[in-house]
């Protein structure tokens, strides 16, 4: 999920003792809230901090992925693609561009983990900061909490530059306690930047759903997600470089060292890095497998032998602007100005031009009632609206889900089908990444036209990611990526997931094939009593703008 609500429930397992737990500590939460919240101005943001301008380095024939890049492009109008769905060959991917980056890399994501793909991905840029390559890494704060020895080791390295946006100053060591100190600074701290890009040279790119953390990336031994990157190369770069640089050198965003002080000399710092980041806690990912599940090779085979083997298209791509309070103010046909240009409308406004189709991934599916209105006006219409989301069972969210499953009603009532991520289904479905022994759920964000026009990005089809978080996201005109879309998706669908619909008494009911017998359930499958029961109590009391 994105934003506050993630972390309230990723603490502890099961499910349902996230809840109890969580009932259970609040009296005592809001008492520390109310002495907190007096403590609360020391958490303002530090001002005069300097922020040097800083703009992205163009590709260049002079740098090896530049000169790759330009070898391989059919015509420089277009973008090449390649669709990364399996965790493998998506960090391969980043390793491999950091590593043969010479001039320069710029990274941007929501979440950095502390932990084993975390850490080696960050001593991946730092080697490459070694070799001389400028290295930009901004990171949304939420997700920080205890790493700040982490981050100011690895800004203490020549040519690394960490910023942080829209930090939290204080109670930095927990997000509870990041929480608590800024009460009187919510409506600041509950926005986010939710995007994922990482540029090599100005010349190749990854960006799509997926943060930097083991479980999107098959290397968590309790659950994995199933999602979805591409790599990018040609005419977009340059766009996606703008805006790098227009979250760089924002406001809102801030160079580590103006919002974590510290007395540590640089070369106590590195070496501390140095430790941090070790092969005894940070072990090397397993290579990729030959091919994927679309049949393609690691990038690395194609970087070896000097061309790319890509799908070339049309492409466009947006992100919010950084310092923007979306959903507020004036509006035009009953969208915020503020909002014309942002993912959502570009998306939203695909799916009202819609003709025959609309297929949907989100793994968190909250549509509100502008997003009921646009199905029922897309059904009217005659168009077919297929949805995969995550089930009960599946989602990291159970809150979020409460949202989702006040409009399925609504939503099966409209005609659409709608399909949910079984996590049993998903360990039988070898295709999608090696599931034998873990938890699969859903986190891609993705929506395919017409069979012809893809978006591939962050945004998840909730209220969070309308109005609170930042995203990215990729328009591509390609039948071909569309077709591959599809494809995954059915993986997913056919073979992972249950199918929802309405009895003759609008009751709700679950399928599932398994051989030729058919499966019908009457309650949310897989999940157990506990989590039942307590989302129902707190179902009611989340407010669903938060969710």
């Amino acid at each position: 999920m994105t934003g506050i609500t993630a972390q309230w429930t990723n603490d502890t397992q099961p499910v349902g003792g996230r809840f109890r737990a969580r009932a259970l500590a609040l009296p005592r939460l809001l008492a520390w809230a109310l002495v907190l919240v007096l403590l609360g101005a020391c958490s303002s943001l530090p001002r005069d901090v300097e922020r040097p301008v800083s703009t992205a380095m163009p590709s260049t024939t002079a740098s090896t992925l530049g000169r790759i890049a330009a070898l391989s492009s059919p015509d420089p109008a277009l973008t090449g693609f390649r669709l990364l769905p399996i965790g493998a060959f998506a960090l391969d991917t980043r390793l491999q561009l950091i590593r043969r980056a010479e001039r320069s890399i710029d990274v941007q994501y929501y979440l950095i983990q502390d932990d084993e793909t975390g850490r080696y991905l960050l001593r991946a840029l730092r080697d490459a900061a070694q070799r001389g390559v400028r290295v930009r890494l901004l990171i949304d704060d939420l997700y920080t909490a205890g790493a700040d020895p982490l981050l100011l080791g690895l800004n203490a390295h020549p040519n690394v530059e960490l910023r942080l946006f829209n930090p939290f100053t204080i109670g930095r060591r927990s997000f509870t306690s990041r929480f608590l100190f800024a009460l009187n600074e919510f409506s600041r701290v509950n926005r986010r930047m939710h995007n994922k890009l990482l540029i090599a040279d100005g010349a190749m790119a990854v960006a799509g759903g997926r943060n930097i953390a083991n479980e999107y990336f098959m290397r968590h031994e309790q659950a994995n997600f199933v999602d979805l990157d591409t790599f990018i190369t040609g005419a977009l770069v340059p766009l996606l470089q703008e805006l790098f640089d227009s979250y760089w050198n924002s406001d809102v965003v801030y160079p580590v060292r103006a919002v974590i002080p510290t007395t540590q000399p640089p070369a106590e710092l590195r070496a501390q890095f140095d430790a941090m980041t070790g092969p005894d806690g940070t072990p090397p990912p397993e290579p990729p497998p030959i091919n994927d599940v679309l049949g393609y090779g690691p990038i690395a085979d194609d970087l070896d032998a000097g061309r790319l083997g890509l799908v070339w298209a049309d492409a466009a791509a947006y992100a919010d602007p950084p310092a923007r309070d979306k959903g507020l103010g004036a509006s035009y046909g009953l969208v915020p100005l503020e909002d014309i240009d942002s993912v959502r409308s570009n998306v939203v406004e695909l799916m009202r031009r819609a003709r025959s189709e609309v297929v949907l991934t989100s793994p968190y599916l909250i549509p509100g009632q502008r997003g009921i209105e646009l199905m029922a006006s897309m059904r009217e219409r005659g168009v077919k609206l297929r949805v995969l989301t995550n089930s009960l069972a599946a989602t990291d969210e159970p809150l979020a889900h409460s949202g989702y499953r006040r409009y399925r009603p609504a939503m099966l009532k409209l005609g659409v089908e709608l399909h949910e991520l079984s996590p049993l289904r998903v360990k039988r479905t070898s295709r999608l990444g090696m599931f034998d022994s873990t938890q699969g759920r859903l986190h891609a964000k993705t929506a395919v036209i017409d069979r012809r026009q893809v978006f591939i990005g962050s945004m998840n089809f909730d209220p969070r990611s309308e109005k609170h978080n930042t995203e990215m996201g990729i328009f591509i005109n390609s039948p071909q990526l569309a077709r591959e879309v599809l494809r995954l998706m059915d993986l997913d669908k056919l073979q992972a997931s249950w199918r929802v619909v309405l009895d003759e008494h609008g009751r709700l009911r679950w399928l599932a094939q398994d051989d030729e017998k058919e499966i019908v359930l009457t309650n949310e499958p897989e999940a157990d009593f506990w989590t039942r029961f307590w989302l129902n109590i707190l179902a009611p009391l989340a407010p669903e703008e938060l969710l």
